[in-house]
């Protein structure tokens, strides 16, 4: 059953989760969260590591969320479903096993027929492919004047997931915990943050 907020306050905690670059030949790669009040405050940074083109993302994720000492997360924000090139996010799960709404963005609309074609490259392209059908059409939502992003989400009622979204894309068209958690995933990795989520 969808969480369902009676109200959403500026402050909520919001985990941000991004990947930093890689390469084909790595193993895995670095996955950087950052906890957010709302869309001001950063109050903690975590990390974990999942597979490249694995299908262990969902599995870090949770474990990263279950083991951490924020006990006041409300919502679990991802850039995209995937991590690590095609290591895909099941959202369902994932909100199902945290007890917390997970909301994945995108700047542009994906090309679903472009993501089923480079599946089929892969070991259980069927399964990664289920997990892009299982969360849904993305939405297109306004987050500046005539600036869109689209978003996918679960364990959460849609018009507050797009409340959330809108409420904490204060510096730019996407929201900070997602913003953050790139320059920081890119930084480390690379020694120097430079790009958009």
């Amino acid at each position: 059953m969808p969480a369902h907020f009676y109200r959403i306050k500026d402050e909520v905690r919001i985990l941000g989760l991004d990947d930093g670059p890689f390469k084909r030949t790595d193993k895995d790669v670095l996955v950087v969260g950052t906890v957010f009040r709302g869309g001001r405050w950063v109050d903690g940074i975590m990390s974990t590591r999942v597979l490249v083109d694995g299908l262990d993302a969902t599995d870090r994720i949770s474990e990263l969320v279950l083991n951490c000492r924020f006990k006041d997360l409300r919502v679990i924000m991802l850039d995209g479903l995937a991590f690590g090139g095609f290591n895909l996010v099941d959202i369902h799960r994932l909100t199902e096993e945290t007890q917390l709404p997970v909301i994945a963005v995108v700047r542009d609309m994906p090309d679903f027929k472009e993501i089923k074609n480079a599946l089929k490259h892969l070991t259980e392209s069927e399964l990664r492919w289920s997990l892009v059908e299982k969360a849904g059409k993305p939405i297109e939502v306004e987050t500046k004047p005539n600036k869109f992003i689209h978003l996918q989400y679960a364990g959460i009622v849609e018009n507050q997931a797009v409340e959330i979204v809108k409420l904490s894309a204060t510096r730019s068209m996407l929201p900070e915990p997602i913003r953050v958690a790139h320059l920081i995933a890119r930084g480390v990795t690379t020694g120097e943050s430079r790009g958009k989520a």
